[in-house]
């Protein structure tokens, strides 16, 4: 079901798939991806419009994907035998996720 949300960072109503939900002091926060910008963004529930048919008929600009196989990778550096090697990680840290970002560019 694809929505249609206010981005206050956007400034603008963008088509969103909700995510989740969950429920603040006195309103509902929304987590929604929206579709045509690939971002995930929280928004409240008073910012929740439902879609006219003809909007939902409009191809999203942006597409989920996933890299088969692409794997993070970090450097170990051992100082007592004074050597570097690339070896794998078990998550994407920031330097390893803005490397990958530029290479997309």
């Amino acid at each position: 079901q694809v929505y249609v949300v206010f981005s206050e960072e956007l400034k603008c109503w963008c088509r969103a798939v909700i995510k989740s939900m969950m429920y603040c002091t006195d309103h509902y926060q929304i987590q929604c991806f929206l579709v045509d910008y690939a971002k995930y963004i929280f928004v409240d529930s008073k910012d929740v419009r439902v879609a006219l048919e003809a909007f939902t008929q409009i191809p999203y600009r942006a597409k989920k994907c996933r890299l088969y196989l692409t794997r993070p990778v970090t450097l170990r550096i051992d100082f007592y035998e004074d050597t570097v090697k690339i070896v794998p990680a078990k998550k994407w840290d920031t330097a390893a996720t803005r490397y990958f970002q530029n290479l997309l560019k």
